[in-house]
């Protein structure tokens, strides 16, 4: 993170801190609280905490609501249940939704705008539980305006790689990870790479996160019968060059979308797969032809999202000799650097005493080549085209991850993590 950014973060968490006193104050009203403010408070908090999610949950004696900040879910309130109907009823009529429908799982959306008169999409998820019902937000709010492959994390040999893959006048790039680990991003990455002035792009997502200038944008609706697929149809008539799928979920959308980039368009998509192998040989559970995988897919992207340390204070670590070897055992020998410094985390106010900032991407690019292609005709596992890929020249994840923790941007335990997970 550099300086800028460090100013501008302890403001902001100072602005949280009277956001979070401002909650207390009216809890501490007791019956005469309100949950409109409450409710804005909660948003606005979440917001300057750029936390992904706020969960408002009840139990049999209060509420407790806590916020997804970096990936981690954190305590941050704990509301008397007398004000519980209140808080969901002032959520579902903000999102449009029933207010005497307690038994049925809603979704809804609303739009909100916060402290600092930014507004932001908020996607609501509401379940009735034993305790009654809860709500999850998820805030899509873009932080950081402007996207690089190098601000992602991708290394200077992944982003090479990518950028060949762009500049290809056809064929498939697809980003592959579980749910949370910024595939979205990812793609609104790949996209800002095209010319808007002289390529045509079209997306289709569900939902659609963050607008994205000079670009056709569709949200998928299937209560009028435009789905992933039915839009992939469509979007063939508005003469696209590039296309983003926001999710293969299905057979029916795998095979449009291969069939699009074989007639010549970029088609950037994601898939839910652990690592950037084992995305071909799930093109194949999805009755997608060998030699049609073989002949479109030009990369595929694994990642993962790893906190950031604060710079302000982290602190140098000494490994102990179990730890070396582990780490010998994790990645290659010469793969470790010859002065070997790695950093753990402290906490402080700039940071809110987590002793991380933010996250960051680890990757693992995998590109098609001619080996890779045979690999693939001859339906390899995902174990032995993994192996080849490493041996053309692919970074894995793990060996990524290492990478940040000995240039001193992550900790070594973040890594373990994703290794383990």
């Amino acid at each position: 993170m550099n300086d800028d950014s460090l100013q501008s973060t302890s403001p902001n968490l100072c602005t949280a801190r009277d956001c979070n006193a401002r909650v207390k104050e009216e809890v501490e009203r007791g019956g005469n609280a309100s949950a409109v403010i409450i409710l804005d408070q909660l948003i606005n908090e979440g917001y300057l905490l750029q936390a992904s999610d706020i969960h408002i949950n009840p139990t049999e004696e209060n509420i407790l609501v806590k916020m997804r900040v970096d990936g981690v879910l954190q305590m941050v309130h704990s509301i008397p249940k007398l004000i519980h109907n209140e808080l969901i009823t002032r959520l579902k009529v903000l999102c449009g939704l029933r207010t005497d429908e307690h038994q049925a799982a809603m979704d809804g959306r609303l739009r909100q705008t916060c402290i600092d008169g930014i507004a932001i999409d908020i996607r609501v998820s509401i379940m009735p539980l034993y305790y009654g019902e809860n709500a999850i937000l998820r805030l899509l709010v873009n932080h950081q305006k402007t996207f690089s492959l190098s601000s992602l994390g991708f290394c200077k040999d992944n982003q090479e790689k990518i950028l060949v893959a762009m500049k290809k006048p056809y064929g498939m790039i697809l980003v592959t990870g579980p749910t949370g680990s910024g595939k979205t991003t990812t793609l609104y990455t790949l996209l800002s790479l095209q010319n808007a002035t002289e390529t045509s792009i079209v997306t289709i997502e569900d939902p659609i996160e963050y607008a994205i200038k000079d670009v056709n944008q569709i949200q998928v609706n299937p209560r009028t019968g435009l789905t992933f697929a039915h839009g992939l149809r469509s979007i063939l008539r508005q003469d696209p060059n590039t296309i983003m799928v926001g999710e293969i979920r299905d057979v029916e959308t795998a095979g449009l979308a291969v069939n699009i980039a074989l007639t010549g368009h970029i088609v950037v998509s994601t898939l839910h797969t652990n690592d950037a192998a084992t995305t071909l040989p799930r093109l194949l559970d999805m009755k997608i032809e060998p030699y049609l995988i073989a002949s479109t897919v030009n990369i595929a992207i694994g990642q993962r999202l790893v906190r950031r340390l604060c710079s302000l204070c982290k602190k140098e670590k000494a490994l102990t000799p179990i730890e070396v070897s582990e780490l010998l055992r994790l990645i290659p020998k010469n793969e470790v650097p010859s002065i070997l410094k790695i950093f753990t985390s402290v906490g402080c106010k700039a940071c809110n005493q987590t002793g991380f900032s933010g996250r960051i991407g680890i990757h693992e690019v995998l590109v098609v080549t001619p080996k890779i292609r045979t690999g693939i005709l001859e339906r390899l596992s995902a174990a032995k085209l993994r192996a080849i890929a490493i041996d053309e020249g692919m970074t894995p994840l793990i060996t990524d991850g290492f990478n940040k923790v000995f240039a001193g941007i992550t900790t070594i335990e973040e890594v373990l993590k994703i290794n383990y997970e």
